[in-house]
């Protein structure tokens, strides 16, 4: 019985012990994996195109699936090398694909990059507006609505989700936006993005000073874009956000719709937004190293 008892009261002793281990053990984000959170219409998303030489890429290079991916088989919620598409299954090339390959090329190769990209094509900004988008949703085109299904009824919430999700494994270190066709010449548009990117510092718990937005221009005036104008109203966004930063499409490379960039167009802005962010993590040279 003297036995049993000493027994137990070793066993008592080890219990706080056990219960301590799996919090001991609970894996950190690893601060060495940036984080990038999408998002746009259908020039973010990725228009169909891609071609050999997009088919390959570093393993630094990762993306979060939004969704499951029929096609490539890739499950909602899991990492996988980032070969494009990058937003759907049925998606194409887009600016994340070259950014994430430049930022990965300039950066230690102790770092890696990821990207979240949650894109619906024809849709206005208003469908990210995290108060009123079903206002919006209720009047979209059925092809659009079934996009808008495939991100569980809210894409902003989606994203929201799959945000927070990335940082269990890394640091968000910014946002990249493009979108604008469907609000061409709005001129409210700088204001309503305000209004997304505030919601999203707040509810990914953020900063505006480590989470800088990079928002790309429409496809370019010297392309003879369809919707070039409203690049003048993007160009007025830093003084809406102050940690907004606009990159040029100029020179970039169209379809014939006048909407879309061409493979060549994406890799050349999406080499722009990862040069831009390279500058604002602190790789001043990484504008001469472009090429």
């Amino acid at each position: 019985m003297k036995m049993k008892l000493v027994w137990l009261f070793l066993a008592a002793l080890t219990l706080p012990t056990v219960a301590f281990i799996p919090t001991a053990f609970a894996q950190e984000p690893d601060s060495n994996f940036y984080v990038f959170l999408c998002f746009g219409q259908s020039n973010m998303e990725g228009y169909p195109g891609i071609e050999q030489q997009d088919k390959t890429v570093d393993d630094r290079f990762q993306v979060l699936a939004a969704v499951d991916f029929t096609k490539q088989g890739r499950k909602k919620g899991n990492w996988y090398p980032a070969v494009a598409p990058l937003c759907r299954s049925s998606s194409g090339l887009c600016p994340a694909d070259y950014f994430g390959r430049t930022m990965i090329a300039r950066l230690p190769k102790n770092i890696k990059v990821g990207v979240v990209n949650v894109s619906v094509a024809g849709s206005k900004i208003e469908l990210f507006d995290k108060t009123n988008f079903k206002t919006y949703a209720a009047t979209a085109a059925p092809w659009m609505t079934n996009i808008i299904k495939e991100y569980g009824g809210n894409p902003y919430a989606h994203l929201v989700e799959m945000g927070k999700l990335a940082q269990k494994k890394g640091v968000i270190k910014g946002i990249l936006l493009h979108q604008g066709e469907s609000n061409n010449n709005d001129k409210q548009w700088p204001a309503k993005v305000k209004g997304i990117y505030d919601n999203l510092i707040k509810d990914l718990n953020l900063t505006p000073e480590s989470s800088p937005l990079l928002a790309g221009e429409l496809v370019h005036a010297d392309q003879k874009g369809a919707c070039a104008s409203h690049n003048a109203i993007i160009a007025q966004l830093p003084k809406t956000i102050p940690t907004a930063h606009v990159i040029s499409s100029a020179g970039c490379t169209c379809q014939k719709d006048r909407l879309h960039f061409t493979p060549a167009g994406y890799r050349e802005l999406g080499k722009r937004y990862g040069v831009q962010m390279l500058s604002l993590l602190g790789y001043k040279d990484a504008e001469a190293k472009k090429g």
